[in-house]
């Protein structure tokens, strides 16, 4: 039996991680990822720059990248609040196993512990490579992976019950259930290689592109993963029918995501009234936020809520496929 104190450690772990990817993605939208061009400190500040003496010094300090205050407080909050969230990971593991919780709890705990570390190095690369997207896709897929994984342990802990599906639904769903994680994670790293490589608003209008429905595209340039390390990527480096190819390419993963999870919901309001629901409203909002960030020419607020929606459909087909099965109307 898992306690309850347990349980409401890992859901502010959760709420935690939630704020942590939220600011991440601020950061990036605000154009902050190389706001402290050091690390882990800011301009060797363990903040960062404020008095005008300071901002000074920092300036001969590194004359490439002056100092910009509008930067400089997004990325330390974010690198802060991130500490914050390791520093909870630790001590939720220490606790696992120290508890007499189940061996599956503790490992996960464990298996979560190395996934935030290594998001601590990733965060790190992402200032000392500037920018380069595949650290950065790899950073935001971390991020997300470590939300995904203190919510199954909030899950396997006990919480959220009425989300819960019989284990003969949850067998009869697996196969989708299982396609649905696929086709969201794949989504989710197209994503984050759009914001990566700056292809966010390639196309300016919508359904079309550049009033074409297959719009000229570069493919190769566009998902080229062995891209050089060492330029400062900051505002991307790639020619416009590179990052059209992944704009275009991040709007057909959209269409799949809307098919393969909008079945999912429908076959889950006869199992799961509320998960399916609720499935069915967080996709609906997810792919208007997609639509609305071209046609408004990406908002900074509907941005946000665009990614902030993102996990929360990720959530929504984790708690399908890691939440424990009840079986009589009891968990299992």
């Amino acid at each position: 039996m898992v306690s309850s104190n347990f349980r409401k450690f890992v859901l502010l772990g959760v709420f935690v991680a939630v704020v942590v990817v939220v600011l991440g993605v601020f950061t990036r939208l605000v154009d902050a990822g190389l706001g402290c061009p050091d690390w882990p400190g800011c301009y060797g500040h363990l903040l960062w720059p404020d008095s005008a003496g300071e901002i000074a010094a920092a300036d001969k300090a590194f004359p490439d990248t002056p100092v910009d205050t509008d930067k400089t407080w997004p990325e330390m909050v974010h690198r802060y609040v991130a500490g914050s969230l390791l520093l909870l990971v630790l001590a939720m593991t220490v606790v696992a196993w120290r508890t007499p919780l189940k061996r599956n709890m503790r490992q996960l705990t464990a298996v979560l512990l190395v996934l935030i570390c290594c998001q601590a190095a990733f965060g790190a690369w992402t200032v000392t490579l500037k920018l380069w997207p595949q650290v950065v896709t790899a950073h935001l897929l971390g991020g997300f992976a470590t939300l995904s994984m203190l919510w199954a342990i909030f899950l396997h802990s006990g919480g959220a019950q009425r989300l819960w599906l019989s284990s003969g639904s949850k067998f009869e769903l697996t196969r989708h259930a299982r396609l649905a994680l696929v086709v969201v994670v794949a989504q989710v790293a197209l994503g984050g290689w759009l914001s990566a490589n700056y292809a966010a608003l390639a196309c300016a209008d919508f359904p079309t592109c550049f009033g074409s429905y297959w719009p000229e595209m570069d493919m190769a340039a566009g998902f080229n993963i062995v891209q050089e390390v060492g330029p400062n990527y900051l505002g991307g480096l790639l020619e416009s029918e590179a990052r059209v190819a992944i704009h275009w390419t991040h709007r057909m993963g959209a269409l799949a995501v809307l098919g393969v999870i909008g079945l999912l919901a429908w076959r889950l309001l006869s199992v799961n009234r509320s998960l399916g629901m609720g499935l069915m409203a967080i996709l609906a909002v997810q792919i208007t936020l997609g639509v609305l960030n071209v046609v408004w020419a990406l908002p900074l607020s509907i941005a946000i809520l665009h990614n902030a929606f993102g996990a929360l459909l990720l959530l929504a087909i984790v708690t399908v496929n890691f939440a424990p099965a009840k079986i009589d109307g009891n968990s299992a």
